[in-house]
């Protein structure tokens, strides 16, 4: 990929992330990955079909994650949730209500872009 995406963090996930202070500064390294590569995280399913997983290890804090919705058309990542991966997914799922306009513009993206043929 050749330009850059722009990374959003919406106000739940700014709250996030300064809730984690003492590891902030790292955490952002690892959602600026996303401006390069906005699929790095796996496709989720389910309730969060349409947005994504960026999971991630800190050195001493343990497995944290990031869930977010890449919009290609608009070569825009929105960050909605970070934290710890202990019930995670679960909160996610609550908060995935307040970004469900671009989890349905992802899914329609998703459903057009043409799928990887499985090897045999």
């Amino acid at each position: 990929m050749n330009s850059e995406v722009v990374v959003e963090l919406t106000k739940l996930a700014e709250r996030d992330l300064k809730a984690l202070w003492k590891i902030s500064s790292e955490v952002i390294e690892h959602l600026k990955i996303l401006r390069n590569n906005p699929e790095k995280g796996h496709p989720l399913s389910g309730s969060l079909q349409g947005a994504r997983s960026l999971e991630f290890s800190l050195k001493g804090s343990g497995q944290y994650r990031a869930v977010y919705v890449y919009i290609i058309k608009d070569s825009n990542v929105t960050v909605f949730m970070v934290g710890p991966h202990e019930n995670f997914y679960k909160q996610a799922q609550k908060r995935a209500g307040l970004v469900k306009d671009l989890i349905t513009q992802a899914r329609e993206e998703q459903a057009k872009k043409p799928q990887k043929k499985k090897r045999q």
